[in-house]
């Protein structure tokens, strides 16, 4: 499977336009200083500075690609993301480092757990939170090509199984049509809800997962579906609560004036504890087990 880099790379040689830059944060982009040296640029710990110079090379027609840790370029940034790419509706791409609890040894401060909700508050900002690095580079070419301005959520992970190879953006991915719970999923948590997902069918529930892939523009209609077509929507995430998917299925169900009994798993009001992820992962409650476990305090099993 190809990496990261190197399909960024290969489309960089496809297109003139685009250009990759750096707040000092390499490390999905080590080798590209000497492989594209004239499009390759670091401005250093500072990424204000970077987001405000890619509004200017958008306006200048390139396509800037942007790397930095996810907390800082969500955070720090925000307001140079708001008024010089958001207002402007500049293609411009957000990459951001170890979002979520792919930040598992770092404390609060390095802790993106709000970057969802920050980003998809931004009008005309789309955002892209990956399953895992297939799912990843399955949506990096319409993510690029794109006229819109959007946040990626960078996930490395290997793959648990082999995703749709046909992708849209605002589409989800929906691996199995089940009638009893729907677990909804962004990001590096698909993992634990595969695995969720088998313990509870071993217990005879119906499980219907959909990976999300795109928090906005969200898939409104595969929401709609799980609601009207199950038992119990479980919304699964390593964010905070408020903003994030659990909101985005409580504003979907509320525009269609729809209803339904929903079961939220993110953090609620807490930053997680800094650990091994597998760690922070057990800790937290957002292991496969773990989360089987509560969602079958919700739903009676059919053995």
């Amino acid at each position: 499977m190809k990496h990261y880099e190197q399909t960024l790379l290969e489309m960089m040689a496809a297109d003139e336009r685009i250009i990759v830059m750096t707040a000092e944060n390499r490390a999905a982009i080590r080798n590209l200083p000497n492989l594209a040296p004239d499009r390759f640029i670091d401005t250093g710990i500072a990424e204000q500075t970077m987001v405000g110079a890619a509004a200017g090379l958008a306006l200048r027609g390139r396509v800037p690609v942007l790397h930095a840790l996810a907390t800082f370029l969500t955070l720090r940034a925000f307001e140079f993301v708001r008024t010089d790419v958001g207002i402007g509706n500049l293609p411009v791409k957000l990459v951001g480092g170890v979002p979520g609890f792919l930040s598992d040894g770092n404390g609060p401060t390095h802790q993106a757990i709000e970057d969802v909700s920050l980003m998809r508050g931004i009008p005309h900002m789309h955002v892209f939170c990956p399953a895992d690095e297939e799912d990843m580079l399955l949506g990096l070419p319409h993510i690029i090509n794109s006229p819109h301005p959007t946040y990626i959520r960078y996930n490395a992970l290997k793959p648990v199984i082999a995703h749709d190879p046909i992708f849209e953006i605002g589409r989800a991915e929906q691996l199995s049509d089940g009638t009893d719970v729907a677990i909804l999923v962004y990001g590096m948590l698909f993992a634990q809800a595969w695995e969720a997902k088998a313990i509870l069918e071993a217990e005879g529930l119906s499980v219907r997962l959909i990976n999300i892939r795109m928090p906005k523009p969200v898939d409104e209609e595969a929401i709609l579906s799980a609601a009207r077509e199950t038992s119990l929507v479980v919304t699964l995430e390593d964010h905070f609560l408020t903003g994030g998917l659990y909101s985005i299925v409580a504003e979907t169900l509320l525009r269609h004036g729809e209803t339904a009994h929903v079961l939220p798993l993110a953090l609620d009001e807490r930053w997680f504890r800094p650990a091994l992820l597998s760690e922070v992962l057990r800790f937290e409650g957002f292991t496969g087990e773990q989360i089987a476990a509560r969602i079958l305090e919700r739903v009676p099993t059919r053995v």
